[in-house]
């Protein structure tokens, strides 16, 4: 079975990290999210991949190639023209042909079994099954109720508070049968939400739900960006470390140097090269690129440092996003859910917090910020 990946967003919610990469490329746990994902399908047996972009195409291109160092056949397609979700998979079915394929939104960090969807999927001799999942607060999604057998009934898109009847919402994988297709019309922009899906259950095609409470996530912002990370290291979703486990809960690249007291207990993560100096503490729930230079008396905790970050002395880092190539100078504090985007420069004896984000190849100077 083909599957094709929707990974075209500009991911606005997520700057100042993706002025410079698209989100699906974005580190996790010191990978790209699309080779985690790419990786994923593939232990579905799900090798024939259509990576469909739009935003920074190149960097997918020079990372992923045609998909051959990672064990799949990858077609990367840029989209030339917004044709919404729907509407950029039918520009490619020529690549699919008349099989059944599956469509993943790239945004999402799930643990669905996909075997099971497609065993589900053949069972009911569906046209179109549709991945769900249970929410606390459906109040802001689109809701998808479903009969006793799973059979989809009707799409409800952010309905009021009188019409909710359920708390299952669209999880953005799909299994679909090539025929569905000739219901888009080509060249126009198009979605399987509001449109596609709806069609199809006015023109009697059968719709299933398959329900799952496998762990999910949508990476939409910088906060949920920060859970995906935590939900990790808790080890709340399935996912494979990049590298070899040194301790209990603390994973380490090959080339890194540190002192067993620079760890507290885990989890924690640091990547290839990355040098912790004396009298440096690495705290639980941190995530460090490869690389890095952590100078002497910092501490770092609950935060995510991308490659290449040097920290200077005497520092504190607490609940952040570093982005890359970024240089901090000494005595700074970076706390409170801030982020410093890539190639910036923080001086020393700066102070970070409530939220801050500095835009990317910035300069700090001296003790220019302090609240």
């Amino acid at each position: 079975m083909k599957g094709v990946i929707l990974a075209g967003g500009k991911g606005t919610r997520m700057r100042p990290l993706t002025y410079l990469s698209p989100k699906p490329m974005l580190p996790l746990v010191n990978r790209p999210f699309m080779e985690h994902f790419i990786l994923r399908l593939k232990s579905f047996g799900i090798t024939d991949i259509i990576l469909l972009v739009q935003y920074l195409p190149e960097i997918f291109y020079e990372y992923f190639g045609d998909g051959s160092k990672f064990g799949v056949n990858l077609k990367c397609i840029e989209e030339e023209i917004p044709l919404g979700t729907c509407g950029a998979v039918k520009n490619v079915d020529k690549y699919l042909g008349n099989e059944t394929f599956m469509v993943f939104n790239g945004d999402i960090l799930t643990s669905i079994n996909l075997k099971n969807m497609i065993i589900f999927h053949k069972s009911k001799k569906a046209d179109i099954t549709i991945s769900l999942v249970p929410v606390e607060d459906p109040t802001a999604y689109g809701l998808v109720p479903v009969d006793k057998n799973g059979q989809v009934k009707e799409f409800l898109e952010k309905p009021s508070l009188e019409e909710i009847n359920t708390n299952l919402i669209n999880a953005g994988t799909y299994i679909i049968e090539s025929h569905i297709l000739g219901h888009v019309p080509p060249g126009e922009n198009y979605s399987f939400e509001r449109e596609l899906f709806p069609k199809a259950l006015r023109l009697g095609y059968k719709i299933y739900g398959f329900i799952s409470d496998d762990y999910w996530l949508d990476l939409g912002t910088p906060e949920k960006y920060m859970t995906a990370h935590v939900d990790i290291l808790d080890k709340k979703v399935d996912f494979k470390y990049p590298y070899k486990k040194v301790y209990p809960n603390i994973y380490i690249g090959n080339g890194a140097k540190y002192k067993k007291e620079n760890l507290t207990t885990g989890p924690i993560v640091i990547g290839e090269n990355t040098v912790i100096e004396q009298n440096t503490k690495i705290l639980p729930l941190t995530v460090i690129g490869s690389d890095c230079i952590i100078s002497p008396d910092s501490s770092i905790s609950e935060s995510i440092l991308f490659d290449g970050c040097s920290i200077g002395k005497n520092c504190i880092i607490r609940n952040s996003i570093i982005a890359r190539n970024v240089k901090v100078g000494n005595n700074v504090k970076i706390e409170g859910n801030s982020i410093v985007g890539d190639n910036s420069v923080i001086e020393d004896n700066n102070i970070l917090r409530n939220g801050i984000r500095i835009n990317i190849n910035s300069k700090i100077f001296k003790e220019q910020i302090s609240f």
